[in-house]
């Protein structure tokens, strides 16, 4: 063989026999795996790769160790595109992609988001870096090219039980690559990182970093590292998930996705074609188009392969199986046309340079690719793996001779002497097929009397990529209980249990023999269905999308069950909501960030159902802290649902910390969160949040009761409005402040996109405040002030304000640091709140840029004010034009617990 094609191939595991998986790693479990059934050595040869001495034109690093590789010879995976140096052949331990689906321990779907560029990203399939759009799983660290998707496997984390499994121990999720060139290995403590190529491993729940040669020797258990006591164990976490996408399963805003996602195969191959073969202008080179079975054909997805004019046909089978990530021996292939007549010839080239001559005209047309399929050749007989499912016996899979008689109930009797279990019946067990797709993992059980022959042979005529990516489990039959728990929000507030089923009867036809209301949260307007039938959930929850009630849509979010008694004592874990809206729309990276470091299933977004999902997802759970992504309004948002469902939980006071991504942050100021989120490490945020301590803060509730009918009532004939309740943490404020509050909310609906940063909201506030400098409201006419049941006389003003924490306005201080004995110092939990007025916009930028300080008026426990004509209020920066009426500001229940840096 000449030098520049020599090769080193390793084997692939299909015909190995029992291998003891237990207490394993999946990445480990599966290098050794492939290294075993290759030949017996794990240092000899590479698992599943099949390397080709090629020449290098361009500055290239090994795979292995990240090191140049020096002169003009390199080693590739003709497969995979792995390269190493000839020395480091023999140590590899990575698995090739065309054996990976075969190495997961338990198949879970990933969940990707919408394509975008990722910088400094390789794809984990082709390992080649992602200079175009790609995708990347919202749960784990895979990213992968839009064309590679459909030949990624499914190894995302397990974030839950589904119902079946039933795990205490976890083991480390090792992903490879991605890695910051800073990145140590928690073994050797050299740098296990790089820039430049797909290298080092990292543990997703923990966070462990290590070399691929040092992985495989670290302890197999997974304690979730620093993280652990605010991580939610997956093992306490229970959701039927079938027929949910995992974008449902996790709460992720479907409205992410684009429309070029729509389908699970998109882009599969026209896309796939362009970024590794280009059409040849090379009159010894021939493109072609090569489909893997009858689906690709029916969608017209196909994969192209650039092989010389002059090839055997064995030569355009391997290169067709390398295009689609096989790793089989090509005498088991063949290539058939359209027509499907199987092609006859050992050469499917030019057929001695005749043919472009004569007739039928040459196989290949010039600059036009040709279409082949590529099929498994029929067999009498084959080896398949049997995988043992949730059964506890202590080995990964068994290998099983089967041959055309073989049916489903023959090869479940051939099994279950092997797995130790032969004095079992029968009739106890059945056999599935898994489909363990990049997207969604597709089950289906098999009859007992199905040919397993047949089912081989329908799969590969489908697709030779499903075939590789599908696997057979025995499975005990037990009768397990489906519970699928969905929140339906937006209906009517005030209603009886009673009268909330009638409604979703009548607008969602439930059956009321497979669903029922478990939980009803009357002031919100929400109820918990607790559903039994899978097909059932997903036909309401899908209806619940283009449903309203009164005008107003309703939604559906899917919630897991948190089963409180597994959850360690010493465990503590964190529920986040996060508001992507907020802090220049850098929620949304907030939300990806938390869910890799926590459990996704802690992480709430909160404009899909609001905080109230999260909180009944936590109700039974005994401890747990909140922390809040978003503006002061945010916090209120969430401390507000708290306040009204808290004696619903077991803890009933968690305590709250805070991220700040709005414009003022002032409750983040006061608790030393910071002014803003400047996109610090989301690490370190959760590592602050659990060393920061509890301090107490007032809250207060503050009724609004106008007296006087609202504006454009008909016929000048209107009930006035009925009283409001509204929650205050921060600060309420009558007249100029609530004015431009109001003008800045009105500017930001009517131009959403334009308020995408901190500094562009300021300067909105400081526009409007200059249209209104010259404007005089004389506000100290039009209400009256009682504090603890005593007048108050106001002073010529334009605002009042109300103030529970020492900052107003992004971070000022309005009732100043003087002393004055006829007030207490102020504090965030002294049962007071502090009255200040301010004499227009003036005195308001004077204030923000600390050369004054507001009028102290008052200090007290209760407030009653009057308003004698409609005026502009604002609660924590929520503002509105509020009716003729009075107002009552008084003391709310609990005193809030907040995390203090």
């Amino acid at each position: 063989m000449a030098e520049g094609t020599r090769s080193l191939r390793g084997g692939s595991p299909a015909s190995s026999p029992v291998l003891g998986g237990r207490g394993r790693s999946a990445v480990a479990a599966a290098a050794v795996a492939a290294a075993v059934a290759v030949g017996g050595s794990s240092s000899s040869s590479p698992p599943g790769h099949g390397f080709r001495r090629v020449t290098l034109t361009k500055p290239t690093f090994c795979h292995y160790c990240t090191d140049f590789i020096w002169g003009l010879a390199g080693y590739q995976c003709e497969v995979c595109n792995f390269m190493s140096h000839e020395k480091c052949l023999k140590n590899v331990k990575i698995p090739c992609s065309c054996i990976a689906p075969s190495l997961v321990r338990v198949p879970v779907a990933h969940c990707f988001g919408p394509p975008g560029h990722y910088k400094r990203k390789f794809c984990t399939v082709c390992r080649k870096s992602l200079e175009s759009s790609a995708f990347r799983c919202e749960v784990c660290e895979l990213h992968v090219h839009t064309d590679c998707i459909l030949f990624a496997c499914s190894d995302c984390r397990q974030c839950h039980q589904d119902g079946h499994q039933d795990h205490d121990t976890y083991h480390h999720h090792w992903r490879e690559g991605n890695l910051s060139s800073s990145a140590r290995c928690e073994v050797c403590k050299k740098t296990c990182g790089s820039s430049e190529v797909l290298s080092g491993m990292r543990c997703e729940w923990c966070g462990i970093l290590a070399h691929a040669a040092c992985y495989i020797i670290v302890t197999p258990e997974c304690t979730f590292g620093r993280l652990r006591n605010m991580i939610l164990p997956p093992s306490c976490v229970q959701l039927f998930s079938r027929n949910f996408s995992k974008l449902h399963c996790f709460r992720i805003s479907e409205n992410l996705q684009t429309e070029s996602d729509e389908d699970d195969d998109v882009d599969g191959s026209t896309q796939g074609s362009a970024k590794d073969v280009q059409i040849s202008t090379d009159s010894s080179k021939q493109t072609l188009k090569i489909f893997d079975g009858n689906d690709a054909v029916k969608r017209n997805q196909f994969r192209l392969i650039s092989v010389p004019r002059i090839a055997k046909n064995e030569e355009v089978v391997e290169a067709a199986l390398r295009a689609y990530y096989i790793n089989d021996d090509q005498q088991e292939y063949e290539l058939q046309t359209f027509t499907q007549q199987a092609l006859l010839s050992d050469d499917v080239i030019n057929r001695n340079d005749a043919a472009e001559d004569s007739n039928l005209g040459s196989v290949f047309r010039e600059s036009v690719p040709e279409a082949w399929i590529i099929r498994a050749k029929p067999k009498d007989e084959e080896v398949i793996r049997i995988y043992p499912a949730w059964l506890k016996v202590g080995m990964a899979y068994v290998s099983l001779r089967v041959n055309k008689d073989s049916t489903t109930q023959t090869v479940i009797k051939e099994v279950l002497p092997l797995l130790g279990r032969q004095m079992e019946c029968l009739q106890n067990f059945k056999l599935v097929e898994v489909l363990m797709g990049s997207k969604q993992v597709q089950r289906m059980v098999l009859d007992n009397q199905e040919l397993i022959l047949n089912r081989l042979k329908d799969i590969r005529k489908t697709s030779i990529r499903q075939m590789n990516q599908t696997r057979f489990y025995i499975v005990e039959n037990s009768k397990s209980i489906v519970r699928v728990n969905l929140f339906v929000g937006g209906l009517p507030p005030q209603l009886s249990p009673e009268e909330y089923t009638n409604i979703l009867k009548d607008e969602l036809a439930i059956k009321t023999n497979v669903v029922s209301v478990s939980h009803v949260y009357q002031a919100q307007g929400a109820v918990v269905l607790e559903i039994s039938c899978f097909s059932e959930a997903e036909r309401i929850y899908m209806l619940v999308k283009d449903t309203t009630v009164n005008d107003k849509p309703l939604n559906a979010v899917v919630i897991p069950e948190v089963m409180a008694s597994k959850i360690p004592r010493n465990c503590c874990p964190l529920l986040v909501f996060v508001n992507p809206k907020s802090g220049g729309l850098k929620g949304r990276d907030l939300l990806y960030s938390f869910r890799k470091l926590l459990n996704p299933h802690q992480v709430f977004e909160l404009t899909n159902g609001g905080p109230l999902p999260g909180f009944h997802t936590f109700s039974k759970v005994p401890s747990f802290r909140v922390l809040v992504c978003g503006g002061d309004g945010t916090v209120g948002w969430v401390l507000g649902a708290l306040e009204e469902i808290r004696h619903k939980l077991v803890c009933s006071e968690p305590s709250v910390a805070i991220l700040p991504l709005g414009t003022g942050n002032d409750l983040g100021r006061v608790l030393r969160w910071g002014a803003g989120y400047s996109g610090e490490d989301p690490y370190s945020i959760l590592v602050s949040v659990d060393e920061a301590d509890d301090v107490l803060m007032d809250r207060w509730t503050i009724l609004l009761d106008a007296e006087e009918p609202a504006e454009g009532a008909e016929n000048g004939v209107a009930e006035p409005e009925p009283p409001k309740i509204v929650q205050m943490n921060n600060y309420c404020g009558l007249g100029i402040d609530a004015e431009l509050s109001l003008d800045f909310h009105h500017a930001r609906e009517e131009e959403p996109g334009k308020f995408n940063s901190r500094f562009h909201n300021k300067g909105v506030y400081v526009k409007v405040g200059l249209q209104k400098i010259s404007h005089t409201r004389n506000l100290h006419r039009d209400i009256k002030l009682q504090v603890d049941q005593h007048e108050v006389e106001l002073p010529s003003i334009e605002g009042l304000i109300f103030i529970n924490i020492p900052s107003w306005g992004s971070g000022a201080d309005l009732w100043g640091s003087e002393s004055d004995n006829r007030f207490e110092k102020p504090r965030i939990d002294d049962g007071l709140l502090e009255v200040v007025g301010v004499t227009g916009v003036v005195h308001m930028g004077q204030v923000q840029g600390g050369f004054r300080s507001g009028i102290r008026i008052a200090q007290g426990s209760y407030f009653r004010v009057t308003l004698l004509k409609p005026i502009p209020v604002q609660v924590d920066g929520e503002p509105w034009i509020q009716a003729p009426g009075r107002i009552i500001i008084s003391a709310a229940g609990p005193k809030a617990t907040s995390g203090n840096m």
